[in-house]
């Protein structure tokens, strides 16, 4: 049932010939059949039964997300289900409140199925980083699915489910979107609530949906945007219809397609799909205009900066004192502290607190952050500056296709190309979506990616559908001609 389309699946629970509890099983049924995938830190087996047989006495009301299963990422405080952060720190952390998202999504009577895999404190662009092991790529088992929110792409991807939240600090959603074949989309900062995420980079750090297509990316949206008052980054706008114009024209419509994110460090099949992509928007009528752009190539080394700060800043509250792992016998304080925090935190992460505490120690908090914060603001007014005479910029998501899980993970030349295409938008507090174009070598998905003026999130989507509608890609990973 899990492979029909979201209407369909609806339309069998209103007629009753499926319940909330068969979609449940399945996804379960599924997830166990692909365990050697990784996808899963925690399941809420137990507690998602449940809630599925009680969804049974409610009528099923016109909203398609009624009784469907979701997972979420590991990062996002689930009221006694145990939310880890891929740390060891958190290893048996259950917190005792929902996440806003959270509380949203049981009020759309959505089922919670588990906790998904991810790189350690969402650091890292591979999943690699996290205490429980890597995820592993659906289309090729011998590859990465991407990072942070590797898990939440790879049980997509895999098609355990239909809907997954992921976060996106520096591309964490669209990256691994784009590598598995899926749907990403990384919302304009202050969509989304923030309350209940266990916090990377204050700044940076935003919640969103991964899906199989566009038109259940932006239902999910619908779900989890809002004002919320407990979060003050919280953007206080009207509430939309995501989903509006989905299946609407592009003739038209004027799209920039940055020089700088088609230069070399980007694969020739990669460009290659874009530039077959671009070509079928403006055979339909759109314009393409390849234009330059400022401080596009600063943004990797702000996002060093801004994001390693905040993070020595935010993971100074895991001490072994108040929750989370604690070594047994402390000679005093001082070695609690030490020790916990070495013995807790994986490698990647010590070394992002480490370089951010240095980078807000004293005057450098003046020449590195505080002047990295200057240079952002100008590169968001050079977002402004195009978005003038633009209603979208294209681009590749990723450099490359993804690659292999047994890749060095200390080379900080593909650590910088994994990340040059999807930081910008981070940096601008714009949105971003990732959608599969095409194919690379291996039968390796390809990703687009879609930027869009803040809080427009609803265009971005017109085009999006617009292509996934052309190019109608069989983007089943089970069927994927590597598949392992």
């Amino acid at each position: 049932m899990l492979d029909k389309s979201i209407k369909e699946i609806h339309e069998a629970l209103k007629k009753k010939e499926i319940k909330p509890i068969d979609l449940v099983e399945e996804a379960f049924t599924r997830i166990e059949k692909n365990k050697e995938l990784n996808a899963y830190i925690t399941l809420n087996k137990e507690a998602a039964i449940k809630r599925a047989k009680e969804l049974e006495e409610k009528e099923v009301s016109d909203n398609l997300l009624f009784g469907l299963p979701i997972a979420v990422k590991d990062n996002i405080v689930t009221k006694d289900l145990k939310t880890t952060c891929a740390s060891h720190i958190l290893e048996n952390f259950i917190p005792i409140y929902n996440a806003t998202v959270v509380e949203k999504i049981e009020e759309n009577d959505m089922v919670i199925i588990g906790k998904t895999n991810m790189d350690e404190f969402a650091m890292g662009s591979s999943s690699r980083t996290s205490y429980f092991g890597a995820p592993k790529n659906p289309w090729n088992h011998n590859k990465i699915s991407g990072g942070s929110s590797g898990g939440s792409a790879t049980t997509i991807a895999a098609r355990d489910v239909l809907f997954a939240l992921g976060t996106d600090t520096g591309g964490s959603i669209r990256q691994p979107a784009s590598y598995t074949g899926i749907v990403g989309m990384k919302p304009t900062y202050g969509r989304v609530s923030r309350y209940g995420l266990i916090a990377f980079a204050s700044s940076l750090d935003q919640i969103g949906p991964m899906t199989r297509n566009v038109y259940e990316n932006a239902l999910l949206l619908n779900v989890i945007a809002g004002h919320d008052k407990k979060d003050l980054t919280s953007a206080n706008k009207e509430k939309e219809d995501f989903t509006r114009l989905i299946g609407k024209d592009i003739k038209n419509m004027k799209i920039a397609l940055p020089s700088y994110f088609m230069s070399d460090i980007v694969t020739e099949e990669i460009r290659s799909e874009v530039e077959k992509t671009k070509k079928l928007l403006e055979k339909s009528g759109a314009t393409v205009d390849v234009i330059d752009m400022k401080y596009l190539d600063n943004a990797v080394t702000l996002y060093q900066i801004i994001a390693m700060g905040e993070a020595s800043s935010n993971l100074a509250r895991f001490d072994g004192i108040r929750y989370g792992f604690s070594i047994e016998n402390p000679k005093n304080i001082d070695d609690l502290y030490l020790e916990t925090r070495k013995e807790g935190f994986g490698k990647e992460v010590k070394r992002r607190i480490m370089v951010g505490s240095y980078l807000l120690s004293g005057e450098n908090a003046k020449i590195y952050y505080n002047k990295a914060l200057s240079i952002r603001d100008d590169m968001k007014k050079e977002f402004d500056r195009v978005f003038k005479d633009y209603d979208l910029i294209i681009g590749p998501t990723t450099t490359t296709t993804a690659y292999n899980l047994t890749d060095p993970m200390d080379d900080p030349s593909k650590s910088f190309m994994d990340d040059v295409l999807v930081i910008p938008v981070n940096m601008a507090g714009l949105p971003g979506l990732s959608l599969p174009i095409g194919f690379g070598a291996g039968h390796m998905p390809i990703g687009l990616h879609i930027i869009g003026n803040s809080f427009e999130e609803a265009k971005i989507y017109q085009l999006a559908s617009f292509l996934e509608k052309e190019l109608n890609l069989n983007l089943d990973a089970r069927k994927g001609e590597e598949n392992v």
